[in-house]
């Protein structure tokens, strides 16, 4: 098993690349997930910009989400012990992630509070873009939550 640096780093390079933020965060786990990458970044696609640039709920934490919806989520629909531990779970990173950055929202992350949701053409990837946006380290913090709870749970597990 990686170790949590290496997500954190993998999702910042993910990003940096050029995929969105849910894509960079989600995708960082594919293989531990044991999901093919092309399928991570697929179904993660639609949620980068706050789900598709509205600007609500980050990218990168809608990420963490879907991970953890793999690694620890239950099909089980009857057993609402296993789905209330996972709500709890869920609830849990985004604590974290709103204690280090003050939000899990995107425009109060990007500071656009009073901006409706954008529209839906991202915008072109420049060495300035990078300088003026704090997403590339929001997908770092965001594999870094999420890989301190997913190691942590496979060293019981083992």
């Amino acid at each position: 098993m990686k170790d949590v640096t290496y997500y954190k780093d993998r999702a910042r390079e993910l990003f940096k690349e050029g995929y969105n933020c849910s894509q960079a965060v989600f995708g960082a786990f594919a293989e531990e997930l044991e999901i093919s990458f092309e399928t991570a970044v697929l179904i993660s696609s639609s949620f980068g910009g706050g789900m598709g640039r509205l600007r609500e709920v980050c990218g990168a934490v809608s990420g963490m989400f879907m991970a953890a919806g793999i690694a620890f989520g239950t099909t089980d629909i009857t057993n609402h012990k296993a789905k209330s531990d996972h709500y709890a779970l869920i609830q849990s990173l985004a604590s974290d992630f709103r204690e280090q950055n003050g939000s899990i929202i995107c425009r109060e992350l990007l500071g656009l509070a009073d901006k409706k949701p954008d529209v839906p053409i991202p915008e072109k990837r420049t060495e300035e873009y990078y300088k003026k946006r704090p997403c590339a380290e929001l997908c770092a913090d965001a594999a870094e939550i999420f890989a301190k709870r997913f190691i942590e749970s496979k060293v019981k597990n083992d």
